[in-house]
């Protein structure tokens, strides 16, 4: 159902977004990946750069219809976890958060969406995370952004359903990947030990592996989610917010 779509993919050399590339690619689907450093990602274009580089944002729908023939598909895959208190966050922290997980967003579906509607429609699926759409401890400016993707995603869905474009997010909770084991080892954890005492922490058993999430945005662009438009779905094995 998705042979010959082409789709834009933002953090592609994470773990998601490789998972996301992978997944989309065995479907038939054309793939351009984003992200600072994209050489080790099998696609079909690559699209290096910095998403708080406001022209680079901008311009990457297009770079990527360029390069693909079009653009049906695009995964806001990128983001950033800021840690800590308001009183906790530098300047630094704050600037690279909105960027990276509210302001790029907001220019890739900016730019996305007309050349969508051209071609009469298309899909876009926003990480968010559960983390923004209930308060979490310790994480105030993480919240904060991914309750602003996760709203932005509810307006989206709503202003561009009759240009036929579909605007979901899918919000999970832990996910095993380089990311959270790097941010682990930089607070002094093991990481196999720390990933282990958070598997104790959900009901289904352990945290998400990257296709478990990269498998629900595959369902919500394929046709089988022809009638989501809009939605949040939270992919959380069963843990809230804690």
């Amino acid at each position: 159902m998705l042979e010959g779509k082409t789709a834009l993919v933002t953090g592609a050399a994470g773990g998601i977004g490789s998972a996301v590339v992978a997944l989309l690619r065995a479907q038939g689907v054309r793939v351009a990946a984003a992200d600072r450093d994209v050489a080790a990602i099998a696609a079909d274009a690559h699209l290096p750069g910095d998403l708080r580089d406001a022209a680079y944002a901008d311009g990457l729908p297009s770079a990527a219809a360029d390069r693909l023939g079009g653009l049906d598909i695009l995964i806001n895959n990128a983001g950033m976890i800021t840690r800590g208190r308001v009183t906790e966050t530098t300047d630094a922290d704050w600037a690279t958060s909105l960027g990276v997980n509210v302001e790029a967003p907001f220019r890739l579906c900016r730019a996305a969406i007309p050349l969508m509607a051209e071609n009469g429609g298309g899909a876009i699926v926003n990480v968010a995370s559960c983390w923004g759409l209930r308060p979490g401890p310790q994480h105030a400016v993480y919240c904060m952004t991914k309750a602003a993707l996760a709203s932005l995603t509810q307006c989206m869905g709503m202003d561009h359903a009759h240009q036929g474009i579909r605007v979901n997010a899918v919000c999970p909770n832990e996910v095993n990947t380089p990311m959270l084991r790097t941010d682990f080892a930089r607070r002094g954890f093991d990481p196999d030990d720390a990933v282990a005492e958070l598997n104790k922490t959900v009901p289904l058993g352990r945290i998400a592996e990257p296709d478990d999430i990269a498998e629900v945005i595959l369902f919500l662009v394929s046709d089988s989610a022809r009638y989501m438009c809009g939605a949040l779905v939270e992919v959380n094995g069963g843990k809230a917010v804690s």
